[in-house]
């Protein structure tokens, strides 16, 4: 019966939140939004409304979220030839594939952002599909991002396990019934992940990969369920 490997993206296989603090910074500044960056550190995962309404609130004037939304992704895209993947980020991702689990991303990138990630990455040919947040009406933390992912794996919650490196991954995927493991590389503390739902936490791609056989993502030995 067939598994389904769900990963994150930023912060994820590509080191590139703090990329985004920077540009979600900036792109609040321009606004007249003085918001620390540690605060906006804490909102990235999220989908840019989302995020708008966790830094500033819902009674916001939401006239200038569009403004700071095309402002964020003007500033970000300018690193989209720098992007840089985590070290065995795609190294990972062929593992896995190579194992027999059907390999998806779940991201809130959106498509021309995407692109530059998965070129980063480098690992397109382990890919089964991907999920975005244009799939879905709601973006994590809600569950349909990553219950979208597992319809186009056709595999059931019980059959996958989600890699993230955000409280809003973790919560997402627990509320979709998948078991999470969290990365600290995307600069989010080992006890928020856990305290999110996290199953089990790796230092970053490279630490999962060289730990995955005693992982939730360890392949079965003989005799063992597949």
């Amino acid at each position: 019966m067939d598994r389904a490997a769900l990963f994150d993206v930023d912060g994820t296989l590509a080191d590139t939140n703090h990329l985004h603090v920077t540009a979600w910074w900036e792109a609040l500044r321009q606004a007249g939004h003085h918001v620390p960056m540690h605060a906006v550190h804490r909102a990235i995962g999220l989908p840019g409304e989302d995020l708008l309404g966790h830094l500033l609130g819902e009674d916001r004037d939401r006239s200038a979220d569009a403004r700071i939304s095309a402002a964020h992704d003007t500033l970000y895209a300018t690193y989209f030839d720098r992007l840089a993947a985590f070290d065995s980020a795609a190294e990972l991702l062929r593992t896995l594939s190579r194992a027999g689990w059907k390999v998806l991303l779940v991201t809130s990138a959106k498509d021309r952002e995407l692109s530059a990630l998965r070129a980063a990455v480098d690992a397109d040919d382990a890919l089964t599909a991907t999920s975005t947040s244009d799939d879905v009406a709601e973006g994590k933390p809600a569950p349909e991002p990553v219950r979208h992912a597992l319809d186009l794996a056709g595999v059931p919650a019980g059959r996958a396990v989600f890699v993230g490196d955000t409280v809003w991954d973790m919560e997402a995927a627990v509320r979709a019934g998948v078991t999470c493991v969290g990365l600290l590389c995307g600069g989010i503390p080992r006890a928020d992940l856990e305290g999110a739902g996290a199953a089990a936490v790796y230092d970053d791609p490279a630490d999962l990969l060289a730990r995955l056989d005693r992982s939730p993502l360890a392949t079965p030995g003989p005799g063992q369920p597949a």
